[in-house]
């Protein structure tokens, strides 16, 4: 259903382009109608079915049909004032960026003045224009209308087949070109990675000191530091020279015990400072210089980076392919 807001009309200060509007589309519809009327006279056909209906109106619209280009002319030529008319509002109200811009956008308009047969069937999209002025205002609402569901639904068929099978036509170039070698990888790190490494230095050196401060810490690093006490405990029991502490008689005990605190706190304390020494610098020439991996190790590791991205691509096509208007519909 077409709804029509007077209220929005109002509002829009639109009346006289609306009243201007409506006055057009009815020119309009009947230059239209006499176009088609006119095409259909043209056939020997449509003479003798009108013959056979009306002789007197079959000759009456003789001398029309011979001058018919002049009466076409005074629509063009009303047509053509009106186009200027708005050409020269649209200038005043500075609706564009140049002044030459209106014909360019409102080519339709002007195309369709031309007095041949092919180029009047663009006064048709007058219609249309004038419709989206309205609805533009919203002074009436199309999107109620079964005609405009119905085209808009075709329409997003339209661009969403489009759309896939150009995203699936990307994405499928590009899993060639990493399965040819492409130098995604280097660019990727020279590109990407590089200009963010003094970024992502910052970031784990303030991580580490801030890991380092949490343990040193002596409630939220407990956990930790149970963790390591334990871990020493275990290690300084295996260990068969500190066990042999064990038989030198009264005190070998307390030595093993006193030693293992000593060693736990040792490490602890060493782990810290360690974390707490960590700049960007030092986590710059580690990943420079200190992380290394031989050559057959980095090939494997390219290749499943190649095969996750590869799968990833696989899924993202699977995803565009699934038409999503079947679904609507």
């Amino acid at each position: 259903m077409l709804n029509f807001s007077l209220k929005r009309l109002k509002e829009s200060h639109e009346g006289t382009w609306l009243v201007l509007d409506f006055l057009m589309l009815g020119l309009l519809v009947l230059n239209l109608a006499l176009i088609l009327f006119d095409s259909l006279y043209a056939t020997e056909l449509f003479q003798s079915s009108l013959n056979d209906v009306s002789p007197t109106l079959l000759n009456w619209y003789k001398p029309i049909h011979a001058n018919f280009i002049l009466i076409d002319l005074v629509f063009v030529s009303i047509f053509l004032i009106e186009f200027c008319f708005r050409w020269v509002v649209a200038v005043r109200r500075k609706e564009y960026l140049r002044w030459y811009f209106y014909p360019f956008i409102h080519w339709y308009d002007l195309v369709g003045c031309i007095p041949i047969g092919g180029a009047r069937i663009l006064r048709f999209l007058r219609i249309f224009s004038i419709l989206y002025r309205l609805q533009k205002y919203q002074i009436i609402d199309l999107k109620d209308t079964a005609p405009y569901r119905f085209f808009a639904f075709y329409y997003n068929v339209l661009i969403e087949e489009l759309s896939d099978r150009i995203v699936v036509k990307v994405l499928s170039d590009a899993q060639r070109d990493l399965q040819r070698g492409s130098p995604l990888f280097d660019e990727i790190q020279q590109k990407v990675l590089a200009v963010r490494r003094p970024v992502v230095c910052r970031w784990v050196a303030n991580l580490l000191v801030h890991s380092g401060k949490s343990i040193e810490d002596l409630q939220t690093g407990n956990m930790l530091r149970e963790h390591v006490k334990a871990g020493v405990s275990r290690a300084v029991r295996s260990n068969a020279q500190i066990a042999g502490l064990k038989m030198v008689p009264i005190v070998g005990g307390t030595i093993e015990k006193t030693l293992e605190r000593a060693v736990s706190d040792i490490v602890i304390q060493s782990v810290i400072n360690l974390l707490l020494d960590v700049t960007p610098e030092k986590i710059d020439h580690l990943i420079s210089h200190g992380i290394t991996a031989s050559s057959l190790e980095e090939q494997t590791l390219d290749q499943e980076m190649l095969d996750v991205i590869n799968e990833c691509l696989e899924l993202l096509k699977g995803h565009v392919s699934h038409q999503q208007w079947k679904t609507r519909l």
